[in-house]
């Protein structure tokens, strides 16, 4: 967990998380969680989280795409810092809310988001994605907006009001019981304890997601797993991500519309 009070400049943070960071908004578009639209971020410190500026992640390839931002309020640390995203409360508001949590991925995922639309929950039916539990709550935005009806109703989470209902979603009393909240009609907020595991919770999200539909399909029941099944399966994928994650950073190498810059490959 990350103990720093304070960072405020991108030299301050270590080269190899700025460097998974960048291979990890690749890693994402490869996999179609995100394309022109969505976003991750990771912690820095109790007080600031970072992620790139408003550009599309496959795009994202040096340090000069990325912004520290606080906590606090989304507001960026440095004043002349470059346009962001217009949803970054989500990130500040769930890091507010979950001392724990170091990222958080947000995806308009297509496989994912009929479940946040339907009666069927999206539930874990395989064994790489028992984090998921046995039913991914469904945070709807009009919880928010027939309080407030004179907001603008277009399903973003641009401001505190909209994000900390979203992360309430999450847990409680500081604590994340559900690592993955679905958004009506919009897509899902996904958060882990490494910027590994939430890009690893990211992907299998949605391969659960693309299971659970095509056995859906076939006309007969679904046996989705027990509580027990998915608790000790989410434990054991718990461990997991660093498998993959060298695989992972070679995929991105190997394709020559993603370009790190400070990946050894490219120095």
């Amino acid at each position: 967990m990350v103990t720093v009070d304070s960072i405020t400049d991108l030299s301050q943070v270590s080269p190899v998380l700025l460097r998974k960071y960048i291979d990890g908004c690749h890693k994402l578009h490869q996999h179609d969680l995100v394309d022109a639209y969505g976003h991750i971020s990771v912690r820095l410190s109790t007080s600031n989280f970072m992620m790139s500026k408003y550009l599309a992640p496959a795009l994202v390839a040096s340090i000069e795409d990325l912004v520290i931002y606080n906590i606090e309020d989304a507001q960026p640390v440095k004043p002349d810092a470059p346009r962001g995203f217009s949803e970054r409360f989500i990130h500040s508001e769930v890091y507010k809310a979950y001392p724990a949590v170091q990222s958080v991925v947000h995806s308009h995922s297509p496989e994912v988001v009929p479940f946040s639309i339907s009666t069927v929950p999206l539930s874990a039916c395989f064994h790489m994605a028992g984090f998921l539990g046995t039913a991914v709550p469904v945070w709807d935005a009009a919880s928010v907006y027939k309080d407030y009806p004179s907001d603008n109703q277009d399903m973003l989470v641009r401001n505190t009001r909209l994000a900390s209902s979203l992360a309430k979603a999450l847990g409680e009393n500081g604590q994340v019981k559900h690592p993955v909240v679905l958004m009506r009609g919009h897509g899902m907020v996904v958060t882990s304890e490494s910027l590994e595991m939430c890009i690893f919770n990211s992907i299998y999200t949605q391969q659960n997601a693309r299971v659970q539909r095509s056995a859906m399909s076939l006309g007969g029941a679904v046996k989705y797993f027990t509580e027990r099944e998915a608790h000790d399966t989410g434990t054991t994928t718990g461990m997991g991500a660093v498998k993959p994650w060298p695989l992972w950073e070679k995929e991105v190498a190997n394709k020559t519309m993603y370009h790190n810059q400070l990946s050894a490959a490219e120095v």
